[in-house]
This record gives C-alpha cells, structure tokens and sequence, in this order.
C-alpha cells in the first residue's frame, strides 16, 4: 500500500500509522505493509458482520468513516476468522500471517495502552501462528569464490564491489543502496543505516577496502544526480534494488548458482563467518543487526546440521549387529 492511499483508512489507523512513523521510526516500507495489513483486516470485518453484502469485494469496501466505537467492537473471533480466510482463501503462509497478527495486536494495543480509546484489548490474547523454521540458504565458500571470479564487463569494479559487502558484511539489500560516499570511514569502517533507521557500525575486512578503492578510482563524477550515493548507476543515479538484484542475479547464474538470491549472500556471510571465522554469535548479531539473537541463532543450526550430516555420510551408518 503507498502512502497517497493512506486517506482509504479510518482516521484512528491514520494516527496509529503516523505515531510508529514518527514516534516508532518505523522503516517506510514497514509503516506500508501495517496499513496493508489494516485495511485488509477492516474490510474483511465490515463484509463479515453484514455491512455490506456478502458478495462485495473487498477491494471496493470503504473502511475510511470506521469510528472509534466500530473499532472498539471487533472481537477476537473476527481476528481468528480473518486468519482463517488468509489461510484458505488468500493461500497466505504462516510468515505471512504471522505478520497481520502483528499489525492487529500492535494497533489494538495502541488504541488501548497509548491512546486509552477502547476500554478493553480484545486482542491481547492473539496468537501468532507457528512458522516452520528453514535453515537459510547459503553459497558455500567455494562457491562464493567462483561468484567472485566471474565478475567481468563495463562496471566490474562496481559490481564486484557490491558482491563483496555483501558477502563480507552480510549486508541487506535497502541498506546497500542506502549507502553514501560519507558511510565509508577513513578507520576502515561503514556506517550502515538498517530498519527503523537504527546505525550500526561494521568493519571493513581487507577485501572490502580494496574493492572500494578499486571502485572510487572509476567512479563517475561528472553529472552525478546524487552526489552522495555510493553506487552510481548508468544513468547517474543511485543505483536501486531492482538493479542491484538484477547484476547479483547475472553473475549468480553466470556461475552456475541458479536459485540463489541477494538475500541469500547475507545468509553466507553469516554463515561464513560462524563456520570459518570462529565468530561468537553475539558478535554476529551486532553485525547483521538483528534486534533479536533467535534471529542469528539460526546460523548455529546450519553447522548442527552439517555436523549431523557428516556423521550419517559415514559408509559404516547402516552396518548394524544382527
């Protein structure tokens, strides 16, 4: 959902959207994905209780006169209900549903704990779904070194560069394009701006600052629309996602590495850094910067499952007394 579409919701979800905006600083896309979420929740509910008929899409409901006092008389039962209908008839996962908890529960919270205009939180026992846990997918390190040593045409110093933080720093995508010339530091590190625009600093292996180098020396100057990016694309501006997706894409394939995405050299450099490098996970954490440590303890269980199976590739496995 786009910001210029904001004015579809009730005034009461508008406040709440400007409040994890402003007050929150909420990433912009996450402010969007919530207010998705909310107008989905509200249409569905306005169908359900017979406030429209039955047959009425729900992209044509208009939730934006919902009140304080209709809000207020949602239930628990409606949320359940909405999630069943993602479920079956939305064919959402359970990541995905995980997620719409979250938006119904904060907001609620917010209208009874922040704003006191409910007398009651009639989803304070929401449930979140139970995600399946998937060990990320990741390059090994042989591969990683054939991605970079395929890297070659006009912009091989840019891209080669891009790969390399990606797999040295375990970078995501937005905050990669989100660097400027300024995030680079002269002790060897990179400010690096990730979600709700929380800064972490991360240090700049040998690799990274030689690929930097080799970049700024060829770097465009001369009419440069955004001076302060670091990444410049053909047309002299910041270079964005769907660009960087697409050359990582290129040089994957290029590789022999179908399958694999951006997202899944930030699995690599983690894991990486756990298998080789000897890094305590807290310290992984830090440089990821995830806000939980559950999130990175997942990088503990691909080794668990390595070691596993090591031991169940040993020829003698199945040899077992009679």
């Amino acid at each position: 959902m786009r910001r210029e579409d904001f004015d579809q919701l009730p005034e009461a979800v508008c406040n709440y959207l400007q409040y994890i905006d402003v007050i929150k600083a909420k990433s912009s896309k996450t402010v969007c994905e919530y207010a998705s979420d909310l107008r989905l929740f509200f249409r569905y509910v306005v169908r359900s209780k017979g406030l429209v008929p039955a047959d009425t899409p729900l992209e044509k409901i208009d939730i934006s006169k919902l009140d304080v006092e209709f809000i207020g008389s949602v239930t628990l039962n409606d949320a359940f209900s909405f999630l069943i209908y993602c479920k079956d008839k939305r064919g959402n996962n359970s990541t995905t549903r995980a997620r719409k908890v979250v938006s119904i529960r904060r907001f609620f919270d917010y209208m009874y704990n922040k704003q006191h205009l409910i007398d009651h939180n009639p989803m304070s026992e929401l449930e979140s779904p139970v995600k399946k846990k998937t060990l990320p997918k990741y390059l090994t390190l042989e591969q990683s070194l054939d991605l970079l040593g395929c890297i070659d045409g006009q912009n091989k110093e840019r891209d080669y560069c891009i790969i390399t933080l990606f797999l040295n720093c375990g970078m995501r995508l937005s905050e990669l394009v989100g660097l400027n010339l300024s995030d680079i530091k002269s002790d060897n590190t990179v400010k690096i701006t990730g979600k709700g625009n929380k800064e972490r600093t991360v240090y700049l292996n040998d690799a990274c600052i030689a690929a930097i180098e080799a970049y700024l020396k060829v770097r465009p100057v001369d009419g440069v629309k955004d001076k302060k990016a670091l990444f410049i694309s053909r047309n002299m501006r910041r270079l964005n996602p769907r660009s960087v997706e697409n050359i990582v894409t290129h040089f994957l394939q290029k590789a022999g590495l179908d399958g694999y995405s951006v997202h899944k050299l930030r699995h690599t450099a983690a894991t990486l850094m756990y298998q080789h490098g000897n890094v305590d996970i807290l310290l992984i954490k830090s440089i990821l910067g995830h806000e939980n440590l559950s999130t990175t303890e997942i990088y503990t269980h691909v080794v668990n499952e390595q070691l596993r199976n090591a031991v169940d590739s040993n020829p003698l496995n199945n040899v077992k007394k009679d």
